[in-house]
């Protein structure tokens, strides 16, 4: 196994600045549309906007777990921790998303119950409707901006974006996409539990209007759980990801073919390498060691690589080829 005396040597990306001020965008717009939702909440009665405000509060306290999941995942590795803290992600992303199941959707169900129950009537919607234009704005502008990071990361990527949100490393920037995603179509439902208040002048419309927002954050948080989870236990690269290091290992000039190749994520953007290789020729141990020693420098010199571990094939070991080009 390669290394120092520190342990593997781990390559990390360079920093992933744009997913930090994507959380920090998204922080911003949270924390202005909860203060102002609270306030229309308080002053119309409106149980929508009140499911609308907790919703808020819970994002801007889920984005200040996403910062600390960025931050602490890009702590160097070191002796205990070979390949880093990229983990660490995951386990904070969970904690945003657990949050947002047990203060968004449940505050937002019981509170809709409770006004079914209990219906009180609402008063000044003409603020309500307001606070939700303006709540739509901001939310939509970072929105747009996750959007934007995720378009220019699934085009490099070859995916689409829905599917490259669905299954990037990079748990900060699902969180957000998914958390303004449901954040503008809460504020579509809130819109019309209070206008269809103010029509009936019931405070049915309105009350529903608040447990269906709990119920597609209750969605959102279950979604965000898993994937969270996936990556956790250990999920393995794209098969386009795997080919692509398969070609770099085979175009070695060491390496005659490669009969084993795992490649699983230990962080946003990282990836973990085990592989088993049948080198060139018939050298002596003494020698094969440096040669995997070698061919493990040149393959964590690749971006994606935070660490490899290379051994040798047996010559019964099927080789590996890469995927039929489509």
């Amino acid at each position: 196994m390669a290394g120092t005396d520190d342990g593997p040597r781990v390559v990390r990306e360079p920093d992933g600045g744009e997913s930090t001020g994507t959380v920090v965008v998204a922080f911003v717009a949270n924390a202005v549309v909860a203060l102002a939702k609270t306030g229309a909440a308080m002053i119309t009665g409106s149980a929508s906007m009140l499911a609308e405000a907790v919703h808020s509060w819970a994002d801007t306290g889920n984005e200040v777990f996403l910062l600390v999941a960025d931050r602490r995942s890009r702590r160097p590795a070191d002796r205990d921790h070979p390949v880093g803290f990229g983990r660490e992600a995951y386990v904070w992303a969970m904690f945003a998303a657990i949050g947002l199941f047990a203060v968004g959707a449940g505050v937002s169900v019981a509170h809709g119950i409770q006004e079914l129950v209990h219906p009180e009537p609402a008063e000044n919607l003409g603020i309500a409707y307001a606070v939700l234009a303006v709540a739509f704005v901001l939310e939509g502008v970072s929105f747009v901006k996750a959007v934007r990071q995720a378009r220019g990361e699934a085009r490099l990527a070859r995916q689409d974006v829905v599917a490259h949100v669905a299954e990037t490393s990079d748990p900060t920037l699902r969180a957000v996409v998914a958390e303004d995603a449901a954040a503008l179509v809460g504020i579509v439902i809130a819109f019309l539990g209070v206008l269809l208040h103010q029509l009936t002048g019931s405070a049915v419309p309105d009350a529903v209007g608040s447990i269906v927002i709990g119920l597609l954050l209750a969605v959102v948080s279950i979604l965000l759980v898993d994937r969270n989870r996936r990556f956790l236990v250990g999920e393995v690269a794209r098969p386009e990801v795997r080919d692509a290091i398969l070609d770099r290992l085979l175009a070695m000039p060491q390496v005659d073919r490669v009969t084993y190749l795992r490649l699983e994520f230990v962080g946003p953007r990282a990836l973990y390498l085990v592989a088993s290789v049948d080198l060139v020729g018939d050298a002596r141990e003494a020698a094969v060691g440096r040669r995997l020693d070698e061919i493990e420098r040149a393959v964590v010199a690749h971006p994606r690589i935070a660490g490899a571990v290379l051994t040798v094939s047996a010559p019964e070991d099927v080789s590996l080829r890469p995927s039929p080009r489509r």
